[in-house]
């Protein structure tokens, strides 16, 4: 299915800081923001359920120069490294992505592939999954657009603008090698196994402006109409030459024997190299999880905390219960911010570091693939040998001239098939060692960059931890307070009680004393004793009391 539109496609260029001095993107996937995967629907065709999106590819923004007065809209970014493209949009399920990837190894070996999203027998048609999974497969397409060694492939282009019908040849055209199926269209693709990337790269700008307004009009990419197309004949090799080839690929596998190149001993570093990067971030990787796993234990652990004290507060009357309750609001916060500081650190921390691994894992691929070309370059020269040997031994045998001339035939053709041979083996060794230099460069800056986000990410929880603590302790400082002050109040008012009462005392003391004195002074002078008798003044010592 092909769709053509004139209409504008709304979709905001991501800001970021990679790409070109007028056009910056966060990460290099960016730089193909117009390949969008969207609107997933499932279908249902008897026992067989699947899932389709909509794989669209517009024209990138365009914003027209001083100097130009066209307004036909059909500008480009200074900068941009894709030609301006008309409209398209397709529908396809997640076996069609697997077919790109794929043919993508067979036809440029030695590329490190982007990641596909993993396959998944439960839950595969929850809204969640198949959320998730669109933005895998997105971010995936929009990988294979920016690789230097993919995005002028003929795999791509038939997965982003063929229609049903020929799309579907593609797939199940089985036995046909990369080379044979580019023959699809003499007019628009190349033949050969590596056309170099500028004739490439133009034919497919040539191809983006087709006559067609929209350049899918009728054809997709310069492919015949349905109807028309002209399908290559396979060169599959015959069944009974597959099976010796196999037999003798093996034999060289177990002998060890393999062609030795100037290479060779630079690829065994980087084996190392790569075996020893997927160990440590394993490790790192392992810890991350961990670390994710125990943040939202912190959260569940903050939940039931806070639920606790709610209940506590709510037995509790008065100022006592109203700050106990405010913990457990606290409490119920703190746990909301870890649980999704747990989720962000899972994907911008754990997620990136998983898909490194898998990075890592097409690395070690296309240093298999390179080992197989090496192995069938090995397996030619052999063949070769044996072959010279066979017809050595015809040329001294008299009589024999007419298996000498097919022992010829078949020299010749092992020695056309050996240097084939050998140019892809050289071929995919450069290609591998560009990669792995990409590769090394790109993962000092996804490295750096994933850190910084874990970095940033920290000091921004920590800053909401700290605020929700900051935000209740005045809270608990002003019922302290509040209680404090009542207490001091009621420690004065007895005090002033006390004093009241001493002095109540005194004054009935001197009182009652002063009455005593008189009375005896009156004793005193009935039985005439005041001059023998001297009776001490006790005012002084109450008024001491």
């Amino acid at each position: 299915m092909v769709a053509t539109s004139n209409s504008s496609y709304s979709h905001d260029k991501p800001s970021s800081t990679f790409g070109t001095s007028t056009t910056t993107f966060h990460r290099p996937e960016d730089a193909a923001y117009f390949i969008t995967v969207t609107d997933p629907v499932q279908h249902s065709e008897g026992m067989n359920k699947y899932t389709s999106y909509r794989v669209q590819v517009r024209p990138p923004n365009s914003k027209p120069t001083n100097n130009n007065n066209d307004n036909s809209g059909n500008h480009q970014h200074e900068g941009d490294i894709f030609p301006s493209t008309g409209y398209s949009a397709v529908l396809r399920r997640y076996s069609d992505f697997v077919w790109l990837h794929s043919t993508l190894q067979k036809e440029r070996a030695g590329a490190i592939l982007p990641p596909l999203p993993e396959k998944q027998a439960v839950s595969r048609f929850s809204l969640s999954f198949i959320e998730e999974r669109r933005g895998l497969l997105e971010r995936f397409l929009r990988r294979v657009a920016v690789h230097p060694e993919l995005y002028d492939s003929v795999a791509l282009d038939t997965f982003l603008r063929a229609d049903d019908a020929t799309f579907f040849a593609a797939k199940n055209s089985k036995g046909m090698t990369p080379s044979s199926s580019s023959s699809l269209s003499s007019s628009s693709y190349h033949h050969g196994y590596d056309v170099p990337p500028n004739n490439m790269a133009s034919s497919i700008s040539a191809q983006y402006h087709h006559s067609s307004p929209y350049g899918v009009a009728g054809s997709v990419m310069g492919l015949p109409p349905q109807g028309g197309m002209m399908m290559a004949s396979p060169l599959s090799p015959r069944k009974k030459e597959g099976i010796k080839k196999w037999f003798a690929e093996t034999k060289t596998s177990i002998s060890g024997e393999l062609v030795r190149s100037p290479d060779d001993d630079l690829f065994v570093e980087i084996e190392r190299y790569v075996e020893g990067l997927e160990k440590q971030i394993k490790q790192v990787q392992s810890q991350a999880s961990s670390l994710v796993k125990k943040n939202k234990e912190i959260a569940n652990g903050l939940f039931e905390f806070g639920i606790a004290f709610n209940i506590l507060g709510q037995s509790e009357a008065d100022d006592l219960g109203k700050a106990l309750s405010q913990m457990g609001a606290a409490a119920d916060e703190l746990s909301i911010v870890s649980l999704a500081h747990s989720e962000k650190e899972m994907l911008q921390f754990e997620e990136p570091l998983k898909d490194y691994l898998k990075t890592i894992q097409s690395v070690k691929a296309a240093l298999q693939k390179r080992h197989e070309k090496r192995l069938s370059y090995t397996t030619c020269l052999s063949e070769v040998n044996t072959k010279r040997t066979n017809l050595a031994k015809l040329r001294a045998t008299p009589g024999a001239e007419a298996k000498t001339y097919g022992a010829e035939m078949s020299l010749r053709r092992g020695e056309a098939a050996t240097n084939s041979a050998r140019d892809e083996f050289a071929t995919v060794s450069q290609r591998v060692l560009r990669e792995v230099d990409r590769f090394k460069r790109e993962k000092g800056d996804e490295m750096r960059r994933v850190i910084l986000d874990y970095i940033n990410l920290q000091i921004e929880y920590n800053k909401k931890m700290e605020q929700v603590w900051a935000d209740l302790l005045p809270k608990l400082e002003a019922i302290q307070t509040l209680h404090g002050d009542d207490v001091d109040s009621a420690n004065i008012a007895t005090n002033n009680n006390e004093k009241d009462e001493v002095h109540d005392f005194s004054t009935r003391s001197q009182v009652a004393v002063g009455d005593i004195t008189a009375h005896q002074r009156q004793q005193k002078n009935m039985f005439g004793l005041e001059s023998s008798i001297q009776y001490r003044d006790t005012t002084d010592i109450v008024s001491g009391m």
